[in-house]
């Protein structure tokens, strides 16, 4: 979590605005990677000490103190010594105890018993400390762009990470999120509250909590980069920061490093059933996370809508259950229930029944092992069609 100095804004009345990074800072910020660079070696001290001081063309020093704290986080710096520096501590100080002569001699005597030269033992004692960890090559060095966006997502995670309510309106893939925040244990409530929306989702922030816990935090800030992926979203934060209440906003078109293109399926089993069904039934559409359905205040998130191509009224909503128990299934139908849903088919897991018990009556439900049987969905629908 980046520390309050490095929370780069201005207040404009009641709402924090970030001063992001953008193409004017890029000169300064190749300079920057430039300098890492030429440290690749080093002890992480000296290139600490280089970027304490302001770069040629860098404006904003606030600035340059933020990306150089983002990319010492890119960077892997590694302890490197002739002799683990546990065991050269253990050595040296130990014979130190046992005699009373020049330091010199000590360190002469500490290095024959590990055999290496006294010069080496004394560069290993300390060399796990941060500083004294030496800078290495970054595996994918990012461009002064990347750069700039990693340090932007840095600085509105730092504001996340000091929220006591945070609420999302989001337009596509509104599922990858809600399912990062589920995953990740946010206290949240997703519900469709406003036509524009495909989902709106209010979540608890770390604030709010009993103990201000910096894991959660850390899992709050995680769905930023995400947001990225929706066509369009709105986030507004209310934040406490330096003793006071502010609203943090950011929105599509900011200037944030996007995470990885989420995945088009949550597992092999998901993706098995969507290559079998297509195979086997030519006519019928398999969509991929069809639009939320809203029911008793908030939002269910189907597998897949299995659509008869050219007839709208034949259309199946199929969601696939890992664990379960008969009182989980009867809630989820009930759900769909609510929300005017009869052409329903629920896989479910028969090894991850965590009750014993029937499930409920006129439940379209196949149960499958490791793989969904697209036969049976296709026979079912098509009876009941």
């Amino acid at each position: 979590m980046l520390p309050a100095s490095l929370l780069l804004c201005s207040v404009r009345g009641d709402e924090l605005v970030p001063r992001f990074l953008g193409e004017g800072d890029h000169p300064w910020l190749r300079l920057l990677l430039e300098e890492y660079d030429r440290f690749v070696g080093r002890p992480q001290r000296e290139l600490d000490e280089r970027v304490s001081e302001p770069l040629d063309g860098c404006a904003a020093f606030d600035k340059q103190r933020l990306a150089a704290f983002v990319l010492r986080r890119l960077s892997r710096a590694g302890a490197k010594s002739a002799v683990p520096p546990v065991r050269a501590r253990a050595v040296v100080f130990g014979e130190a105890a046992r005699r009373l002569e020049p330091r010199e001699n000590i360190l002469a005597s500490a290095a024959a018993s590990v055999d290496v030269s006294p010069n080496a033992l004394e560069a290993s004692l300390f060399a796990d400390l941060p500083g004294e960890r030496l800078v290495a090559a970054l595996e994918r060095p990012p461009s002064p762009l990347e750069l700039a966006l990693r340090a932007n997502l840095a600085l509105a995670q730092g504001f996340l990470a000091r929220a006591s309510a945070v609420k999302i309106e989001m337009e596509g893939n509104a599922r990858a999120v809600v399912r990062h925040a589920k995953l990740r244990g946010l206290i949240c409530r997703v519900a469709r509250l406003a036509e524009v929306a495909d989902a709106t989702m209010e979540i608890s922030g770390p604030y709010a909590l009993f103990r201000h816990t910096l894991l959660y935090g850390r899992s709050l800030g995680d769905i930023l980069p995400l947001l990225s992926w929706c066509r369009r979203f709105r986030l507004r934060a209310d934040c406490v920061l330096h003793g006071r209440q502010r609203a943090f906003r950011v929105a599509s078109g900011d200037p944030i490093f996007p995470a990885s293109e989420p995945r088009r399926f949550d597992s092999r089993l998901e993706e098995r059933f969507a290559r079998d069904f297509k195979r086997l039934a030519s006519d019928w559409d398999v969509i991929r996370e069809p639009e939320p359905v809203e029911a008793g205040g908030g939002l269910i998130f189907p597998d897949f809508a299995l659509q008869r191509r050219g007839d709208a009224s034949r259309r199946w909503l199929l969601e696939i259950v890992g664990f379960w128990t008969p009182e989980y299934v009867a809630r989820k139908l009930a759900q769909y229930r609510a929300a005017s849903i009869s052409n329903l088919i629920l896989c479910i897991d028969a090894d991850r029944c965590c009750d014993d018990g029937d499930l409920p009556p006129h439940a379209l439900v196949i149960r499958y092992r490791r793989r969904v049987d697209a036969g049976e969905v296709v026979r079912r629908i098509e009876a009941a069609s």
